[in-house]
């Protein structure tokens, strides 16, 4: 059998994160998003998006990368949030049998007012 190998980032938030004010929060949550949208352009993000609640409210994020993990890992630790100490990354790689999982390109929102459609 084969099988197709993606890494997953998960995004974990860091106990000690800066405390940001409104603002400072909105523009590092927009400059994340265009990070992300601009991995996904390049070809290396397959898929992103929130963990909602759950267990473990440190896990706050987790995407599908089509790069092994050290690159993984080097292309999110460019991410403005992790690199302001908001968050760190934890990279798994994973196996599925082919054809399990199929990505199209689509379009990243690069702000939280692109993605609310303003």
């Amino acid at each position: 059998m084969d099988f197709d190998t993606f890494t997953i980032a998960l995004l974990v938030l860091q106990p000690d994160a800066p405390q940001l004010d409104e603002e400072a929060s909105a523009a590092l949550q927009d400059a994340h998003m265009t990070h992300l949208a601009e991995l996904h352009e390049a070809g290396h993000l397959l898929a992103a998006g929130p963990l909602l609640g759950g267990a473990d409210e440190a896990f706050r994020g987790l995407s599908i990368l089509s790069v092994g993990p050290e690159q993984a890992l080097e292309l999110k630790q460019a991410d403005p949030a992790v690199q302001a100490g908001r968050y760190s990354i934890k990279v798994l790689p994973w196996m599925v049998p082919s054809g399990a999982m199929n990505f199209a390109p689509t379009r990243f929102p690069r702000s939280v007012a692109e993605a609310q459609g303003k």
